[in-house]
């Protein structure tokens, strides 16, 4: 299967929280934990239990980014350095070196400018657990 979500990390499941309508799916890539929060449909539908191997995938338009220390909500939060910033009419590609693997992020020039984002500076990417999709 080919798509267009710039960010696809294969790992390992490691954990399954079921709920009556949604789950809490882990999956370690890596040696780092990626959430993701889909519909029991989907999970039983893919067959993910602990120990199948999967792929998180996440949009790079659902990917903020972030830097210096926060404290929020969302699941995924991956420290690393900014490797690339592909630079476009109104938004610019992140990308970031992280333990998950390189993370893309399709953020405003505005945002790269008010962040003070250059290739080698710290960053974050934050990528809340309801944007993360799975696939076997």
């Amino acid at each position: 299967m080919k798509l267009s979500a710039r960010n696809q990390f294969e790992g390992k499941v490691i954990g399954v929280n079921e709920g009556a309508v949604n789950g809490i799916v882990s999956l370690d890539v890596n040696g780092t934990k990626i959430s993701g929060t889909i519909s029991m449909a989907a999970i039983k539908e893919l067959g993910i239990i602990e120990g199948v191997t999967a792929t998180a995938i996440i949009k790079a338009t659902d990917v903020m980014v972030a830097v210096g220390e926060l404290k929020l909500s969302a699941r995924n939060q991956f420290a690393g350095k900014v490797t690339s910033i592909a630079e476009g009419a109104v938004n610019d590609i992140v990308v970031i070196d992280t333990p998950v693997g390189a993370v893309s992020a399709t953020i405003s020039k505005a945002a790269v400018e008010e962040l003070g984002l250059a290739k080698d500076s710290e960053a974050i990417a934050i990528i809340k657990a309801t944007s993360v999709m799975f696939a076997r």
